[in-house]
């Protein structure tokens, strides 16, 4: 399975898979209808509506914790 994330000719280690399959998981329960329309009320931070502040941190927070797992795995 390795081989079909990364073409290249190392593979990644079962629990580095692991973890970036929980991530996704976890993203579609974030990105779930009912999560969503939690987030969508009138209020603003800094001028922008909270569902895209929301959306925008779980973003960049999710790829910052792949880059990390990422990065485990080419040590």
């Amino acid at each position: 399975m390795g081989t079909v994330l990364f073409p290249f000719k190392t593979i990644m280690k079962k629990r580095h898979e692991q973890k970036l399959v929980l991530l996704a998981i976890g993203l579609l329960l974030l990105f779930n209808i009912p999560f969503v329309l939690s987030y969508s009320n009138p209020n603003l931070i800094f001028g922008i509506p909270v569902f895209y502040m929301v959306v925008f941190l779980i973003c960049m927070v999710s790829i910052g914790i792949s880059f990390y797992i990422i990065k485990k795995f080419h040590e």
